[in-house]
C-alpha cells in the first residue's frame, strides 16, 4: 500500500452484508496492529476528505498472505488503543 493512497476494503458486517470501508491509518500498540476505519457508500473513495467521518478501530490479523479485521470486544483494549491514538493526535497537533 502507498503511503499516499487511501485504500478500500470491504469488511462483513454481522448480518452478512457487505460494508466498504475506507484505511484511514494503521497504528501499533503494544505489539498488535490497529486499522482505523471509515465507512464509504460503495467500493470508490469519496470525493472529499471529511473530518466529521466517525472511525471504527479494528484489530487487524496477518497471516502470510491475508489480512483480516476484528471488532474489539474488550473494553479495556479498546480503551487503550483510543487513549494511543489521542495522545499521538495531540503530540501531532503540537
Amino acid at each position: 500500500m502507498q503511503e499516499n493512497s487511501p485504500e478500500i476494503i470491504k469488511v462483513i458486517g454481522e448480518q452478512g452484508e457487505e460494508i466498504f470501508m475506507k484505511l484511514q491509518e494503521i497504528v501499533t500498540v503494544e505489539d498488535k496492529d490497529y486499522a482505523l476505519l471509515s465507512v464509504v457508500e460503495e467500493d470508490t473513495l469519496p470525493t472529499s476528505d471529511d473530518d466529521d467521518d466517525e472511525l471504527i478501530i479494528m484489530r487487524m490479523i496477518k497471516t502470510d498472505n491475508d489480512c483480516t479485521f476484528e471488532v474489539i470486544e474488550d473494553d479495556d483494549e479498546f480503551n487503550m488503543v483510543a487513549n494511543a491514538i489521542t495522545d499521538a493526535d495531540d503530540l501531532d497537533e503540537e
